[in-house]
């Protein structure tokens, strides 16, 4: 397993009336962010809000191209981003104990928190397909270019882990500062993982390894 340090690229927030930071996803343009009672917006050039939604938003976030998807304590609802409606509901596979949330290859996928495991779950009823065990508690959970990688924060540590789907084994670790941990986490697709800081009310932009540089 290749360790390094997360290079922590720029710093978003806090941002008004979010004092905690739970599921993020990206759309292309803006990044969501789940602060409780609702689901909020930035864009990452200027790092300002640009949209928010009144919904119940206590963990994982997710967008599959066209809708958002976000944990409401026992429940992922899917929701317009355009009107905000909520267009249907699934019930979550840790039932209240679910943290990241992340989208790939048409299934959500499901971090249970103290759990520790993500669990790949149809979109559509709910039902759990799979389920890969993690040694961590875990967090955020993205995929980027067929890897799949999840947060952890436990105590004062957290880091960001890419691990085998298959196996559930730790392939790659980024160690986050001391103090600094990952609720939500995912990939812009290119070069850098948007994670969220919990209570610090800040989402932080940490560079993706490159491919080259990868250990067994």
């Amino acid at each position: 397993m290749k360790t390094s340090a997360a290079e922590i690229v720029r710093e978003y927030g806090p941002f008004p009336g979010a004092d905690h930071v739970h599921g993020v996803t990206y759309d292309g343009e803006r990044v969501w962010f789940a602060a409780g009672d609702k689901l909020s917006a930035f864009d990452p050039a200027s790092g300002k809000v640009v949209r928010s939604i009144n919904v119940a938003a206590h963990a994982g976030t997710a967008f599959d191209g066209k809708h958002l998807f976000q944990i409401a304590e026992d429940r992922i609802q899917k929701i317009d981003p355009t009107t905000g409606s909520v267009l249907a509901t699934i019930p979550a596979p840790g039932g209240g104990g679910d943290s990241g949330l992340a989208w790939a290859e048409g299934t959500l996928w499901v971090g249970q928190h103290r759990g520790r495991k993500i669990h790949q779950v149809d979109p559509e009823t709910g039902a759990i397909l799979r389920t890969i065990e993690s040694n961590r508690v875990v967090t955020g959970v993205t995929w980027t270019d067929g890897e799949l990688w999840h947060g952890t924060w436990e105590g004062d540590e957290s880091d960001l882990r890419r691990i085998d789907p298959r196996t559930g084994k730790v392939l790659e670790r980024l160690g986050m500062p001391p103090g600094t941990g990952v609720s939500g986490l995912e990939s812009d697709g290119a070069d850098q993982f948007f994670c969220g800081g919990g209570s610090s009310g800040k989402v932080r932009a940490v560079r993706r390894p490159k491919r080259g540089s990868k250990g067994a």
